[in-house]
């Protein structure tokens, strides 16, 4: 038999999604702050990937030494420079469709050094 130790309450209603582990709302919640994802050898790995996606490309960035917080808006940012939209999975950024030559320009003006991999 399950007991709410078993299945926490992750939503609420009033609230909206709630920390299993210390049970407050997670814009509240300390518990889950991870570290910052600060890795890699400083340099942005630019790929374009098509397989697996439907025949539709995606340009994918990993290996930038920015935390969790500063990543996401990152994200956001470049997905706006380039009028498209993307998402960010497991620390790799990935927006829709072909955009190296924007993004390789964009990342070079904020001072990373980009690389490009693959075909």
């Amino acid at each position: 038999m399950k007991t709410s130790k078993d299945s926490p309450t992750v939503y609420s209603t009033g609230t909206g999604r709630i920390c299993p582990e210390c049970g407050r709302p997670v814009k509240e919640c300390h518990c889950r702050k991870e570290a910052p994802r600060i890795a890699g050898d400083g340099i942005v790995r630019m790929q374009a990937e098509v397989a697996g996606r439907g025949g539709k490309t995606v340009t994918t960035l990993s290996g930038i030494p920015l935390a969790d917080e500063e990543l996401r808006q990152l994200a956001t940012e470049l997905k706006r420079r380039c009028g498209t939209g993307g998402t960010l999975k497991n620390g790799v950024i990935e927006i829709q469709g072909d955009h190296r030559t924007v993004l390789e320009a964009e990342l070079g003006k904020r001072g990373y050094k980009v690389k490009r991999v693959g075909g």
